[in-house]
């Protein structure tokens, strides 16, 4: 009678012992997809409509963040900010004349300025998830104004949409344009949000 109590009390340690670890497995999957949901916004939706779950969307989400820290990304000096600024609003000053060309003016500066804070220049898809990184809340932009210019290189665009493609490329463009101090990198944590 004895082994079997002892028996039981190793049992219902063994039980307990699971029980906690898959307590604190679960609390620690919660408070990743936390971090995950507040990081990304609406761009952690977005990867688990486009995925079909949870779990896969936030696999893929762990390895944008794992890829995007593996980059150099800077803020621009200064000047090189004042250069893209004075570039953007001379961009925009022609749509009046140009409403065709002004969008994949702006699609290239966008890229330029994507390429100068150090993102690489892979395929659409790789650079609006790098993107998403630390830009959530604009990447849609970026997507709307994408989509956008490829309908107007089929000559399926309007004016009013061309107008709208470069509102969303001012919107990415304008979250890109962070500038570091003269004394060097910018001293706000790398991940914070540019308004």
């Amino acid at each position: 009678m004895n082994m079997d109590r002892d028996t039981l009390m190793a049992l219902s340690a063994i039980v307990i012992v699971v029980l906690i670890a898959l307590v604190a497995w679960f609390a620690y999957r919660q408070k990743q997809s936390q971090h995950l949901k507040q990081r990304f916004g609406p761009e952690y939706g977005r990867a688990v409509d486009r995925l079909g779950s949870r779990t896969k969307a936030e696999s893929e989400l762990k390895a944008r963040e794992a890829r995007v820290e593996r980059l150099r990304i800077v803020p621009l000096a200064p000047a090189e900010a004042q250069r893209f600024a004075q570039e953007w609003k001379v961009l925009q000053g022609r749509f009046v004349d140009n409403p065709k060309g002004v969008l994949s003016e702006a699609d290239q500066l966008v890229r330029e300025l994507m390429h100068k804070r150090g993102y690489p220049m892979a395929d659409f898809a790789r650079r609006a998830a790098d993107i998403s990184v630390d830009h959530p809340t604009v990447v849609q932009h970026y997507r709307a104004a994408q989509a956008i210019a490829m309908r107007d290189e089929r000559g399926e665009a309007d004016t009013e949409e061309l107008r709208k493609g470069v509102v969303h490329y001012r919107a990415l463009f304008q979250d890109l344009l962070e500038v570091g101090d003269d004394l060097g990198p910018s001293s706000r944590p790398r991940h914070a949000e540019v308004h």
